[in-house]
């Protein structure tokens, strides 16, 4: 009787293996759109889509919620290179925004939402006073002093050698002495 399910599977696996590079480039041909990002009270965008018409790469809206359409935004000109282009708003309030990137041709690069979040107020921070010049340092015990290396092997040096002693005083003691 013959098997042949290994040549089954492998055919399977060959048929993925080939059809994988296809899927990725068509992922690749959608193109690579656009990045928001937040800092604080600034929302930067950047793309690589838009190519540069008449010395402009194109232009880039901030919307708010309750604002439709591109016209209605806060619009910045992108700047950049061939390799990537950029805006950016400052001050901008906390709430949900809508960026929309056009390029010069007409196209539009990417629609992204951003949440910009309360920036954190500065806190009051708290120095330690000085501690009192006498008393008992009570808890640090042993642990305020970091020995070095050296010292912990001396010390633990001397212990072996006193146990090593004890043990042979004990040992020469049980014995019966003979003449």
């Amino acid at each position: 009787m013959r098997n042949s399910s290994p040549v089954l599977r492998s055919g399977l696996t060959v048929a993925v293996a080939a059809a994988l590079p296809l899927a990725l480039a068509s992922a690749a041909v959608a193109g690579p759109g656009i990045s928001v990002s937040t800092t604080g009270s600034t929302v930067s965008v950047t793309t690589s889509s838009c190519t540069q018409i008449s010395g402009s790469w194109g232009t880039a809206s901030l919307l708010t919620s309750s604002q439709g359409s591109f016209a209605q935004g806060r619009q910045v000109t992108l700047s950049g290179t061939s390799t990537s282009q950029s805006a950016a708003w400052s001050n901008v309030s906390p709430g949900t925004y809508t960026v929309i990137v056009i390029c010069s041709d007409g196209t539009t690069a990417g629609t992204q939402s951003v949440v910009v979040s309360t920036a954190p107020s500065p806190s009051r921070s708290v120095t330690p006073s000085a501690s009192p010049s006498r008393g008992v340092m009570g808890g640090v015990g042993g642990s305020s002093t970091d020995y070095g290396t050296v010292t912990l092997v001396a010390g633990g040096t001397l212990v072996g050698s006193g146990l090593l002693g004890a043990a042979w005083y004990l040992r020469r003691r049980n014995k019966p002495h003979r003449l």
